[in-house]
């Protein structure tokens, strides 16, 4: 499983602790892309930052690589969508991952791509 940015903002939400269950009953990975993202929000508290920190202490953190890169241009050119996005679906798609998100309709066009929406 690769798990998304959303979802991982979602997880430390007390309405959404389910998905720390689900999410740590398996081997978890992340993008590069998505650690940024979530720490790299510039109104992000001390306590939530203390909290993100933790959860990418327990997962493994897939680097961004030219073959992911390449992928990622090569989502680019064929749809219109975020370099983000296109970098976390071409780590999922480089890995061999299931892209676990709340945003399916972000990448439910790229047919090779297995994508899991855990939220209920």
């Amino acid at each position: 499983m690769l798990i998304d940015s959303n979802i991982i903002i979602y997880s430390l939400q007390p309405d959404f602790a389910y998905l720390r269950q689900q999410i740590f009953s398996q081997t978890v990975s992340v993008s590069a892309i998505s650690q940024l993202e979530v720490l790299g929000y510039h109104k992000l508290t001390d306590i939530d930052k203390k909290g993100f920190e933790k959860f990418f202490a327990g997962c493994d953190i897939l680097n961004i690589t030219p073959l992911i890169i390449t992928k990622a241009i090569e989502l680019r050119q064929d749809k219109k969508m975020s370099m983000g996005d296109a970098i976390i679906a071409s780590t999922a798609l480089c890995h061999q991952k299931t892209l676990v998100t709340r945003n399916i309709a972000d990448f439910d066009w790229i047919a090779e791509l297995k994508v899991l929406n855990p939220i209920k």
